[in-house]
């Protein structure tokens, strides 16, 4: 989740006016956000930020709107998706389910409907669901579910929170004493954080390829 109290909603509409409109709107009501005229570009901001909620039309140009939400579930996304969409046949109301929606809008809506939906939704997505996002790996706090370019990483219960000390303190170093205190809390020794950070590498980056820690001599271990 965002550090701001405002959630983040990301809008996916084809129609430029339309888009306009949502956008205005959902600002006026408080909220961050972000839109886009098809569904490029999207999955780049999703590995940077922390999303709260995507709005997305079925009928967009290049990949078509629940296949796209499809693939973001397969890859382990659980950002709150709402449908707002001019298919509205039962059959298609299903598909958008299946695929992984939320909620399910059809067009021509009701603008204040809309928006007592996300307040709804966002009331209960975001007590439950929290995120932490940097480069390509995701972690979800809620499932303790880890994925590294939308492939899904087995860590250990001492693995995961040890990468979640370095999720939550981006490019700060983090010593060795403040890991032990933070992760293992029994008075384990300090080579002991050197192994675990070793099979927490192999684990994320398996082809050293990425290097997202760093070794700072004498000092810790930083994410880079």
């Amino acid at each position: 989740m965002k550090v701001s109290e405002r959630a983040f909603i990301v809008v996916i509409e084809d129609e430029p006016d339309l888009l306009e409109l949502l956008e205005y709107r959902l600002k006026k009501e408080g909220y961050e956000v972000e839109g886009f005229l098809s569904t490029k570009n999207v999955r780049r901001l999703l590995e940077e930020e922390s999303v709260d909620m995507l709005i997305v039309d079925r009928n967009l140009p290049g990949v078509e709107g629940s296949e796209f939400v499809k693939e973001l579930r397969e890859e382990g996304y659980d950002v709150a998706v709402i449908f707002l969409s001019a298919k509205e046949s039962a059959k298609d109301i299903e598909e958008g389910f299946l695929s992984g929606a939320d909620d399910y809008i059809t067009k021509p809506f009701n603008m204040n409907e809309l928006l007592l939906r996300i307040k709804a939704l966002l009331k209960r997505t975001r007590r439950v669901s929290e995120v932490l996002c940097y480069k390509d790996i995701r972690m979800n706090l809620s499932s303790r579910e880890v994925f590294v370019d939308g492939r899904k990483i087995e860590l250990t219960k001492l693995e995961f929170e040890l990468l979640y000390e370095f999720l939550k303190n981006k490019n700060q170093v983090l010593s060795r004493e403040y890991l032990l205190e933070k992760v293992w809390r029994d008075g384990a020794l300090e080579r002991s954080v050197n192994v675990a950070i070793k099979r927490l590498k192999e684990k994320i980056d398996p082809t050293r390829g990425k290097n997202y820690i760093e070794s700072i001599r004498g000092v810790g271990y930083k994410l880079i």
